[in-house]
């Protein structure tokens, strides 16, 4: 049982990962590489379905071509791998040039392969000094060497260090620009730019000027270079194709070989005139018909909380996110008869290719903001809550922008009632500053 619940929350990676290690270990499995099962028929009309949504974005002509050709799914990786250069490659090219020793050569190495995927030094300076048994000194002396790359930036600390690096490499540079860098970044950020201009003693023009030069300045140094940990591809373990009357409701099982057990040692097994041999062959012979077992009824469930899925959120799949409605755990439970953990470990992981996009299954599971509905019957979910708010803010006076408060109020009369506090919540994670950070410059 145990087995069974690991092998339904597996998503099709997972899934292939442990059916070539159980290969290795259990002799009487063969694996067929070249053909996976195929619990549904794909008629003629699904095909063209799945061509159109191959053909539609980047992502779907990865995804399929992946599916159906595991060489061109190779080469598609190395071409990628070898065509987007990565920062710390492109770090150590620039040093070919200069001659350095043998240790701070390793030293150069080891600083620049602690770099984040911003360009940024994490680490603590005097950590990597003891770790590398120099003084703090001479690790600054490093340090300064890598942040005299390109790109300018690279080696910093925190942002502040970053934006200084930048300065500092321009032929001119105003003071001001300098100490608001400094010492009042966060302002920047709120848009209190009148009160960095009391503090500084300096005009807003200035300051403005200042904050505009700010912003074309590059935060993350290294985010145009690719980064080797996000180089993976995502299968999606379902796939919805909409057809003219239904949607069709596809389980990927090609991802993922199937297997078959060996004949001879099945053969084997029954003519064993050795029990030792026997009892070993019937464990092996068990284990696999066991796992093949749970492989069926893992998709059978998948299938069937795919198919709850698509009509408990049957707008979703017609007229897009906007139109996702509120769907509990508990309710496709309730629907299927299920109990909730077995369905959360169906979805762990999974995800829903569709016209749409690709979607973690757990995306459809949506709360209610509230018990109470719309004049149109339709209760509301954070996703049009934070629509609603984007809204809102994007028609407001900018001389007068709204206070959380008011957006809460505007957001009653759309049917929407939500605290001042949730607003709050909603707007930060929408990245919208606050009230003052939203102001018109030629109002402060």
């Amino acid at each position: 049982m145990l087995q069974s619940t690991d092998i339904l929350q597996m998503n099709s990676i997972e899934l292939e990962s442990y059916i070539e290690n159980l290969a290795l270990d259990n002799p009487v499995i063969d694996i067929d590489f070249d053909k996976g099962t195929t619990s549904e028929p794909i008629n003629d009309e699904i095909q063209r379905k799945l061509q159109w949504l191959e053909s539609s974005d980047y992502q779907n002509r990865v995804y399929y071509k992946q599916e159906r050709e595991a060489d061109y799914s190779q080469e598609q990786w190395h071409r990628t791998y070898e065509t987007e250069e990565i920062l710390s490659e492109y770090l150590f090219s620039q040093l070919l040039t200069t001659e350095f020793s043998d240790f701070d050569q390793k030293a150069l190495k080891y600083m620049i392969l602690l770099l984040d995927s911003k360009g940024y030094l994490t680490e603590d300076l005097s950590d990597i000094a003891s770790q590398l048994h120099i003084s703090y000194e001479h690790a600054e002396r490093i340090l300064q060497t890598i942040q005299s790359l390109e790109p300018i930036g690279v080696g910093a600390r925190n942002l502040s260090e970053c934006l200084l690096l930048q300065l500092y490499r321009k032929p001119a540079y105003s003071p001001v620009t300098e100490e608001i860098i400094k010492h009042y970044l966060s302002d920047v950020g709120k848009n209190h730019l009148s009160i960095i201009a009391r503090k500084l003693g300096v005009s807003l023009d200035e300051v403005t000027e200042a904050c505009n030069e700010i912003k074309q300045m590059n935060p993350k140094p290294g985010s145009s270079f690719s980064n080797r940990e996000q180089m993976r591809y995502i299968v999606p373990d379902i796939v919805v194709v909409k057809l003219e009357e239904k949607f069709e409701i596809l389980v990927n099982e090609s991802s993922y070989p199937t297997f078959n057990i060996n004949a001879y040692y099945k053969s084997l097994m029954e003519d064993a005139p050795d029990k030792e041999v026997y009892d070993y062959l019937k464990k092996k012979v068990s284990q696999a018909e066991w796992v093949q077992n749970c492989i069926t009824q893992r998709i059978s469930t998948l299938s069937r909380v795919a198919h709850a899925i698509v009509e408990e959120q049957h707008d979703f799949f017609l007229y897009g996110p906007l139109s996702k409605k509120p769907l509990r755990l508990v309710d496709l439970a309730d629907r299927l008869d299920l109990h909730e953990s077995t369905i959360s470990r169906a979805m762990k992981g999974k995800y829903l290719q569709c016209t749409w996009g690709l979607f973690p299954l757990n995306f459809f599971l949506t709360a209610s903001l509230n018990k109470q509905f719309t004049a149109t019957g339709e209760s509301q979910t954070p996703d049009k809550a934070k629509e609603a708010i984007k809204s809102i803010v994007s028609q407001e006076n900018k001389n007068k922008p709204y206070s959380d408060n008011k957006i809460s109020e505007q957001l009653e009369i759309l049917g929407i009632h939500i605290s001042r506090r949730t607003v709050t919540k909603y707007r930060l994670e929408l990245g919208i500053p606050d009230k003052s950070g939203r102001k018109s410059l030629s109002a402060l």
